[in-house]
């Protein structure tokens, strides 16, 4: 009897081993994950990189050596992924998903986008497999930063900057893309149909000083729809402002400000107010 009842604690207590050794943890990974994405005209950038941390370490010249390819953050090779064809520092770059590596030293660094994107770290990394390099100059920071941070900055609706920042060095590459062709295409096309774009349309020909007096032509179609609107007001004065219609300018945005009060929409009486005064030194 006592023979089965040790025999039947054996076999528990290695039961219960396999089960220890089969038990799994969660831990809180040692660099985190982010990603990010970012309009960028009618197209979008996205970046995904793990962010490690200086954990009281020195980092630019030590753990990150000069003169060396980097993998630009922790683990996986960070991935940087275009919509569209843009340019880096002037440079084409085809539309696709590239790893970002840098190569940093004390007053320069060069950005590297290369084809192969499902890389750990930089150990496998070819510079065949580059697509393009760029370099640029690092800036000094005055507060230290923890963790290591990506960031689009300084962002319209044909370029902004990427920065990279970590310790006390802050460097950024200009991303710029040119879709203006495409886009008229597209204004073109919709113009063909039943229900006209009048105001995207005037709006996208007057921020890019394009024709201002069919941008004019257009707005004041987009009113007739909109005849309540003080924002269709507000961009109406602006508009035929530009293309030299003073005194409709100061109409539009005097509706404008009648309309906000009506509503009790503060940030448009403010607007039109603005535009009204603009308009009265043309």
């Amino acid at each position: 009897m006592k023979k089965i009842a040790f025999t039947l604690l054996l076999a528990s207590g290695l039961f219960f081993s396999v089960q220890d050794a089969d038990a799994q943890i969660k831990l809180p990974p040692a660099s985190s994950t982010q990603f990010i994405i970012q309009d960028l005209g009618i197209s979008q950038v996205s970046i995904i990189y793990q962010r490690p941390n200086i954990k009281g370490r020195k980092i630019f010249g030590d753990l990150v050596p000069y003169n060396q390819i980097w993998r630009t953050g922790a683990n996986n090779a960070t991935n940087i992924t275009f919509q569209d064809e843009v340019k880096i520092e002037g440079k084409t770059l085809a539309a696709g998903t590239y790893a970002l590596f840098t190569i940093p030293t004390k007053n320069e660094w060069t950005i590297i986008f290369n084809s192969n994107a499902k890389q750990w770290g930089a150990y496998t990394y070819d510079q065949a497999d580059d697509v393009l390099r760029v370099k640029v100059k690092p800036v000094t920071l005055k507060d230290k930063v923890e963790s290591f941070t990506i960031s689009f900055d300084e962002v319209n609706d044909q370029h902004m900057k990427t920065s990279l920042a970590w310790e006390n060095t802050k460097v950024s590459f200009m991303i710029e893309v040119d879709q203006k062709t495409e886009i008229m295409a597209s204004i073109d096309e919709a113009m063909q149909g039943n229900k006209k774009p009048y105001f995207q349309a005037a709006q996208y020909y007057h921020t890019h000083n394009i024709d201002a007096k069919k941008a004019a032509e257009w707005m004041v179609e987009a009113d007739k729809g909109n005849t309540n609107a003080p924002h269709i007001k507000y961009w109406k004065s602006l508009i035929l402002a530009k293309a030299g219609d003073k005194a409709g300018a100061i109409k539009a945005a005097q509706e404008g400000i009648e309309m906000a009060k009506k509503e009790k929409n503060s940030e448009y009486v403010k607007l039109n107010t603005q535009a009204l005064q603009a308009a009265q030194k043309k």
